[in-house]
């Protein structure tokens, strides 16, 4: 091969070398829930609402919505798992509290269409599960005779583990 056809095809590889978009592949870290906090804060959740007499069930979910641990009081109806299934993925999901949307939803007309979103419950009682400022979960609870009340539950659930979500 002749030398200028050499450094020519040298050249036009370095070229097209440093013409090419550098890709790499972006590593994220990502806080989650694991097993363990998700069971004590369910536990907690059915214990702070049978304190007020009520019988509820309890979900905990991770951050992209899916169930980590579910607990059910002995006289928790049928009912109360899958919502409370619902709450906690709504609140993870919107990194909101279920009660905070369901006002909203009442005072706006734009957010009233949530409730048309799968898997959404715009219902008291979901809140979500935070790590510092990241959402790394979500708590549902239904069964109580009202959503407020089980807000109420939830909240002193997420209180009962604060220290462990710093």
């Amino acid at each position: 091969m002749h030398l200028a056809t050499k450094t020519l095809s040298a050249a036009l590889i370095a070229l097209a070398m440093s013409a090419a978009p550098a890709t790499h592949a972006q590593v994220r870290t990502e806080r989650n829930i694991g097993l363990e906090l998700a069971s004590q804060i369910a536990a907690a959740g059915v214990a702070a609402c049978a304190e007020k007499g009520y019988a509820v069930s309890v979900t905990v979910v991770d951050r992209a919505g899916t169930v980590k641990a579910v607990q059910r009081a002995d006289a928790a109806g049928p009912h109360t798992l899958p919502s409370s299934q619902q709450k906690a993925y709504t609140s993870a999901s919107a990194k909101a509290s279920t009660l905070m949307m369901m006002e909203n939803a009442q005072k706006n007309a734009g957010a009233a269409n949530l409730v048309y979103l799968p898997g959404f419950l715009l219902l008291g009682g979901g809140l979500p599960i935070k790590a510092g400022n990241d959402v790394i979960g979500g708590i549902g609870i239904g069964g109580a005779p009202g959503g407020h009340l089980d807000d109420q539950c939830a909240q002193a659930a997420l209180e009962k583990v604060r220290e462990q979500l710093k």
